[in-house]
């Protein structure tokens, strides 16, 4: 008997400076839950793109209806983690994808993370190797996320490194689905010197509180 589909999956959207890349991995999201018939919504978490980001996201609300592309922005940069825990505040599906913006995860893997995860029971899916504990193409089921964000206090990039070292604490189950990683398509890395230094930081603060 075939494992009964989540009835809604949420997908969390961080953006900062991809005006080019957000209008297509929002059609290749739409058309890859719409040939599953997968019920979704996108959450878009802007953090203030000079680039005029928003603007984008505000003509993908319209092509693809609010109902669908939810734009929930904030007025500056203030680190990965948060935005994620502004995302799920807004969020109404009972699974939880986290993925980055750049097409660098492409959404054709997510129907099979899906499967996976009710398959076996799965509560927490990340790219390949749980030694790459930084990757950030996940789906989570939405109660367990919720509990691993009230663990976190990581607030940039460790964020999702921390989350994986807290699941590992609260006996969540990790599975692995293998995908393929692509370099961003248009822009640049967002991980500049401040990030870096950023990052190391709070590596230290991760290894001093587990």
């Amino acid at each position: 008997m075939a494992a009964p589909r989540p009835e809604r999956l949420s997908v969390l959207l961080p953006t900062y400076n991809e005006r080019d890349n957000l209008p297509l991995v929002v059609w290749l999201l739409v058309r890859t839950f719409r040939d599953s018939g997968i019920d979704f919504e996108i959450i878009i978490i802007d953090d203030g793109s000079p680039d005029g980001t928003q603007e984008i996201a505000e003509q993908l609300e319209k092509i693809y209806g609010s109902d669908k592309i939810l734009l929930r922005p904030r007025p500056r940069k203030l680190g990965l983690g948060t935005a994620y825990i502004h995302g799920m505040k807004h969020a109404t599906g009972n699974f939880i994808v986290i993925m980055d913006a750049d097409l660098s995860h492409h959404p054709k893997f997510i129907p099979e993370f899906l499967s996976r995860g009710a398959n076996f029971l799965t509560q927490v899916l990340l790219r390949p190797g749980a030694s790459d504990l930084t990757g950030s193409f996940r789906l989570y089921r939405k109660e367990v996320l919720q509990k691993l964000m009230e663990k976190c206090v990581s607030k940039g990039y460790v964020f999702q490194m921390e989350m994986i070292v807290r699941a590992r604490q609260l006996g969540y189950t990790i599975g692995e689905v293998p995908i393929s990683f692509v370099d961003r398509v248009y822009g640049e890395s967002k991980l500049g010197g401040n990030e870096i230094v950023s990052f190391l930081k709070g590596l230290l603060t991760l290894f001093a509180t587990t």
